[in-house]
């Protein structure tokens, strides 16, 4: 019987390409010895392998692409290798896969197939902005993406913060960073004002601002500029 491989789940950066600051030297063992990858995108992929391992050599590489498309016989193929007593890698474009990101079916088929799932340790913005907070770290629930139409998404703000208040549970959700500037005017215009609001932008790099106040006194401040920059914004009750 052939010994099965094993998925290593691979931390990525989350926008700073100096991998001493950011990943662990053990990642780099790892990645030397391995040939097969699961992958949203190959570009991003082969420039995260060449920053943590320079001297690899990529051309024996083979790269599968995941996405929201993937479908559970896309997972079957693309962990045939460790079937066949090839160990894997599963990396995400930014932080660690599977979380807020694509690879949840793949690990989930891995378990099926008794297939040992290794996670390794890396930057995760979700929980470097939580840690940074000042709210609740207790319990807490991540909610990804607002919705788009304003009415919707107003909707959406008040039954956050309702949880927040009624469960004692930290709301957190992200934007995409061009729409940022727009979602911060309307969570401080429709959040009470005892409601604590906490922006955490560019984790990780030298523009890194993380500020976490009540809603009451983000209403008097200077807005920070964060459009177009990656930010986690979490809600709490005062």
């Amino acid at each position: 019987m052939i010994n099965k491989g094993e998925l290593f789940l691979i931390p990525n950066t989350i926008g700073n390409d100096i991998i001493d600051n950011n990943i662990p030297n053990n990642i780099k063992f790892i990645i030397e010895k391995l040939d097969y990858f699961i992958v949203e995108n190959q570009k991003a992929a082969r420039k995260f392998i060449k920053l943590v391992s320079p001297n690899k050599n990529q051309e024996k590489l083979v790269f599968f692409t995941l996405n929201k498309h993937t479908s559970l016989f896309d997972a079957d193929t693309f962990l045939k290798k460790c079937l066949e007593g090839e160990s894997t890698g599963l990396i995400s474009d930014a932080g660690c896969p599977s979380i807020a990101d694509p690879g949840s079916n793949i690990v989930a088929k891995a378990h099926q197939l008794k297939i040992k799932i290794r996670p390794l340790v890396g930057p995760s913005s979700i929980i470097l902005s939580l840690m940074a907070s000042g709210m609740n770290g207790q319990n807490f629930a991540f909610n990804g993406y607002l919705p788009i139409d304003k009415a919707q998404k107003i909707k959406k703000i008040k039954f956050f913060e309702k949880k927040a208040i009624k469960e004692n549970q930290s709301q957190i959700f992200i934007e995409t960073p061009y729409r940022n500037d727009t979602l911060v005017k309307d969570l401080i215009k429709t959040l009470s004002s005892t409601t604590k609001l906490c922006l955490a932008t560019d984790l990780s790099l030298d523009t890194e601002e993380i500020v976490s106040d009540s809603v009451g006194n983000w209403r008097n401040k200077n807005l920070i500029n964060i459009n177009k920059r990656p930010t986690i914004f979490i809600i709490d009750k005062g």
